[in-house]
């Protein structure tokens, strides 16, 4: 060992090389696999909302009002996927204590994971399914805190904090279309604004599911 280097001790902070992209376009079979469950996706959520600040598995436990030992398997299954990343780590009595960040601002399903061919069809949809449950559970949470009031604010100026639309209609390719590129055009441009550094900026859950569904065959 050169005489510069040494053994670390407790409370050194170790820093390891990363690896982030802007936008994650998965394709892979065992990265969807990683998504389709609404705890590790919930771990991506607090690390994104994180900001620049890596988490332990203990603050993230504190955040996400779980066990920290029921954490540890999905942490590990999402660092071997490579969507979050191992910032640094420092020994703590004797034990390597490690601090996450994502491993991307934004995660994309490929379309090809969705024709009728391709292998990975329903493990994209179940990754789907997985962030609506965990959009549902986490909307729950903050009814139950008192965080959310969907009614006008006090003085009856203003709008309401959120907004709800459940419809169904019929549509036209084209118009289906259009619609569909609207939404894409305001997603982008939410994506390239960044998270505001105001001092009344409010935490904003956008989600959106739009689908169209292939004529049916009748009886």
């Amino acid at each position: 060992m050169a005489e510069h280097e040494r053994e670390p001790t407790d409370g050194d902070e170790q820093q390891q090389p990363t690896t982030w992209v802007k936008e994650r376009q998965v394709g892979d079979v065992a990265v969807l696999k990683a998504l389709a469950d609404p705890l590790r996706l919930a771990i991506l959520g607090a690390l994104k909302a994180a900001d620049d600040r890596p988490l332990t598995a203990k603050e993230l436990a504190a955040e996400l009002r779980e066990p920290q030992t029921k954490l540890y398997r999905h942490i590990k299954q999402l660092e071997k996927a490579g969507l979050i990343l191992v910032a640094g780590t420092r020994l703590v009595s004797g034990i390597v204590e490690s601090r996450y960040q994502v491993a991307q601002d934004s995660i994309r399903l490929a379309p090809e994971m969705f024709t009728a061919d391709s292998p990975a069809r329903f493990e994209a949809y179940d990754a789907m399914q997985a962030a609506l449950d965990r959009v549902r559970g986490e909307f729950r949470a903050h009814v139950a805190d008192g965080r959310l009031d969907f009614g006008r604010p006090q003085g009856g100026s203003g709008a309401p904090s959120g907004l709800f639309a459940d419809f169904a209609l019929r549509l036209e390719p084209e118009r289906l279309a259009r619609l569909q590129a609207r939404l894409k055009e305001l997603l982008d441009e939410l994506t390239a604004e960044g998270p505001s550094t105001a001092d009344d900026a409010v935490d904003v859950t956008f989600f959106t599911l739009l689908y169209g569904l292939r004529p049916g065959t009748e009886s």
